[in-house]
């Protein structure tokens, strides 16, 4: 089935109901509401010229987003990864995935880096197959177990 991802502004529809819908189901699975409070992430690091939020859509339903942050002047982070219940187990995150790695790319980025919690193994999983090296801690997000970091391209 074909995944088409598209840019679109973090605050408004569907972006915004997506991240609504990643905040809420992580708090319910780390059982806090600061979840996402560390590190912080304002809706404008989601937005060009330096950062980006993509939607996902398949015949039409949107179906996952995720974002792509600067760190660096060479170094972005992919952040709040979010796929569907209904989406789930169809391979869509690597497809997402990919699509933030070509997103950062395009923005000139040489590297990308993400964290994930402990509870969230398929994620872990996911960042592993697609070549995610494990790196010291770049953030102080006590809910992470794991910092990864991949080069786009050669030094």
């Amino acid at each position: 089935m074909l995944t088409r991802f598209e840019s679109c502004d973090p605050a408004l529809a569907p972006a915004s109901e997506l991240l609504a819908e990643m905040e809420a189901e992580l708090n319910r699975v780390y059982e806090t509401f600061s979840r996402l409070d560390n590190p912080k992430v304002s809706l404008d690091h989601l937005r060009p010229p330096h950062g980006s939020y993509l939607v996902g859509r398949r015949q039409g339903d949107v179906v996952a987003g995720g974002g792509v942050r600067q760190l660096t002047d060479d170094v972005a982070e992919i952040k709040r990864m979010y796929v569907r219940p209904a989406a789930r187990s169809q391979g869509l995150a690597g497809e997402l995935l990919l699509a933030l790695e070509e997103t950062a790319r395009s923005m000139g980025y040489g590297a990308v880096r993400l964290d994930t919690g402990p509870k969230q193994i398929h994620a872990l999983a996911l960042y592993r197959r697609a070549g995610y090296v494990e790196i010291e801690p770049y953030n102080d997000n006590p809910f992470a177990c794991f910092w990864g970091e991949k080069v786009l391209r050669s030094p």
